[in-house]
């Protein structure tokens, strides 16, 4: 994550501003508002970022974002009735009428979806799998013996998988693997799965079991599906599904008897791989024109 250009710290509370190195939204000049705290009055803190932005020649303030997407971003706007999940942001329910109320207004929306029973199989994948084993294909489980060396090979699907995605910048790769390592004591067998073609990764999932079920002191009975890409390209139809699937079977030999897919963005195709689901919890990024 590049340094913030300024750290804010007021009365008001406190904030971390970028406008760098940021991601290129047309011709505008991006600002970002991140790790916001807010204190007594996070109106009058989000002012003073915005008139901070301005100053520095921003045309647009975006937030919250702490410098990019690989980082926290978005703002918790719809809670629902289902409690918190396993590497969830948790913002205060309060938190989205500030930025309203300072003037900002909805850029883009995510959400995540809760699936039960668990997928374990597809008659329509039998096809799939058929087709793109002979053109080479292999899934495997990733090797937790080798963890770093995944990392790396997943690396470079993420960066090709996410780049049409809305406000993305490109992760170094040691920043990827410092980010995926903090969750490794996290891993539980047959939940992260790796395509490979040509001894090329093409294609990943990364999921969890729902150790807040744990914290809570409830048995743990919920997958939580991270990260799914696959490289663009009409030879890899369905691989997203494919992987879905053996991930969340994965989850059924562990016991686990449903599953979460977490944060996408409500126009993302990838949210079509998961079959019935229903959306449990709603989040919302915010935009403010400063010139």
């Amino acid at each position: 994550m590049p340094a913030p250009d300024q750290q804010i710290s007021t009365p008001h509370g406190s904030a971390a501003l970028w406008w760098r190195q940021v991601p290129q939204l047309g011709d505008e000049r991006l600002g970002l508002i991140g790790a916001w705290s807010p204190g007594d009055n996070g109106v009058e803190l989000l002012a003073t970022c915005c008139q901070r932005l301005q100053q520095a020649g921003c045309t647009l303030a975006v937030g919250p974002m702490d410098g990019s997407t690989w980082q926290s971003y978005r703002l918790l706007t719809w809670r629902g009735s289902h409690p918190p999940f396993a590497l969830e942001p948790n913002t205060p329910d309060d938190w989205p009428e500030q930025w309203l109320a300072a003037g900002f207004m909805v850029d883009a929306t995510y959400h995540s979806a809760l699936i039960e029973p668990i997928l374990l199989d597809d008659p329509r994948l039998l096809a799939v799998e058929q087709r793109l084993t002979d053109s080479g294909l292999r899934l495997r489980e990733l090797d937790p013996q080798c963890y770093g060396e995944e990392l790396r090979r997943i690396h470079g699907v993420a960066l090709r998988a996410f780049a049409d995605n809305y406000l993305y910048t490109p992760l170094r790769e040691e920043e990827f693997v410092a980010q995926y390592t903090a969750a490794q004591h996290l891993l539980r067998p047959g939940l992260c799965w790796l395509a490979e073609r040509d001894g090329q990764c093409v294609g990943f999932v990364f999921a969890i079991p729902d150790f807040e079920q744990q914290r809570r002191g409830q048995p743990v009975d919920t997958l939580v599906v991270k990260t799914l890409a696959v490289l663009p390209g009409r030879s890899l139809a369905g691989l997203g599904k494919l992987l879905t699937v053996r991930c969340h079977a994965g989850g059924a030999r562990l016991g686990l008897t449903r599953a979460i897919h977490a944060l996408m963005h409500d126009g993302n195709a990838s949210r079509n791989t998961g079959g019935q689901s229903t959306i449990i919890r709603r989040y919302t990024l915010y935009r403010k024109r400063l010139l």
